[in-house]
C-alpha cells in the first residue's frame, strides 16, 4: 500500500519498534486517514521525533486502570500510520494527519523518550491489511448502506449518496468505523475484526442496537 511518498509492501517495511499515541476513543485502520491536533509537551517530542525519521506513529486505545507509573496499559492491538500532513500553529500546536497502513500487536513495551512511549510490535498477523481492498468482495454492500440509511433518517441526517455509490467497499467501511459515534470499547472491535466483511457486520449490529435503543446516538453521526 501507498501513504503519501512512501510504499509498504508488507511487515518487513515496517520497523520493529515505533512511539505509540495512547488515545481513548480514537480508531485508526489501514488508508483510513486520522487528523490529530498535538499539544501536549512529549507528544510534541514524539511528532518532532517521527519527522525526523520514517513519520511512522502507532494509534492504540489505553485499556485498564494506569500502573504505578500513573500511565494506562495499552490495549493489545493498535494500527500504524505514517504523517502525511503536518502543520505547526502560532500557539505552539501541531496539526497531523496519519494514513493508516497495518494494525499491530503490541509485543512489548520498551524505554521510551522524551516522556513518550515505544513499543516493539509485531504486523503478521494484519497481511492482509497491506493489500488494498483485500476482502471486499465479501461486504454485503447492499445490508450495510440499509442500515446506514436507517441511522440517518432515525438521526434526521443527509449524505452524499452520489459520491457513497462511487466508494469502493473497503474505504465504505473503514470510513464509517472511524466516523462512528460508539465507545472505546466498541471501537477496539472494529478494529480487531478479523477480516473486512466482519468488520462490517460488527458496524451493522451496533448500528442495529443504536436503533433498537431509540436510534438516536449522543455522540457524532456515523458520516459528517
Amino acid at each position: 500500500m501507498k501513504a503519501g511518498k512512501a510504499t509498504y509492501q508488507g511487515p518487513r517495511d515496517l520497523p520493529d519498534s515505533i512511539p505509540v499515541f495512547p488515545l481513548t476513543g480514537a480508531l485508526l485502520l489501514p488508508r483510513g486517514q486520522l487528523p490529530l491536533n498535538i499539544f501536549e509537551p512529549r507528544y510534541l517530542a514524539m511528532v518532532d521525533m517521527a519527522m525526523a525519521g520514517d513519520r511512522l506513529i502507532g494509534m492504540i486505545q489505553p485499556a485498564g486502570s494506569s500502573g504505578e507509573d500513573g500511565e494506562p496499559a495499552l490495549s493489545a492491538i493498535g494500527c500504524v500510520g505514517r504523517i502525511t500532513s503536518y502543520a505547526e500553529t502560532e500557539d505552539g500546536r501541531t496539526m497531523i494527519v496519519l494514513t493508516g497502513i497495518a494494525r499491530f500487536r503490541v509485543v512489548e513495551e520498551i524505554e521510551g523518550r522524551s516522556g513518550f512511549r515505544v513499543c516493539r510490535i509485531a504486523t503478521g498477523d494484519f497481511i492482509d491489511d497491506f493489500a488494498e481492498n483485500a476482502g471486499a468482495e465479501a461486504v454485503d454492500r447492499a445490508r450495510l448502506l440499509d442500515v446506514f440509511r436507517a441511522y440517518l433518517d432515525a438521526n434526521r441526517l443527509e449524505a452524499d449518496w452520489d459520491n457513497i455509490g462511487r466508494t469502493s467497499n473497503e474505504t465504505l467501511v473503514n470510513a464509517l468505523s472511524m466516523m462512528s459515534p460508539y465507545g472505546p470499547a466498541e471501537k477496539q472491535a472494529l478494529l480487531e475484526a478479523a477480516d473486512l466483511r466482519t468488520r462490517a457486520e460488527t458496524l451493522i449490529a451496533l448500528t442495529e442496537m443504536t436503533l433498537a435503543r431509540g436510534g438516536d446516538s449522543a455522540a457524532s453521526p456515523l458520516l459528517q
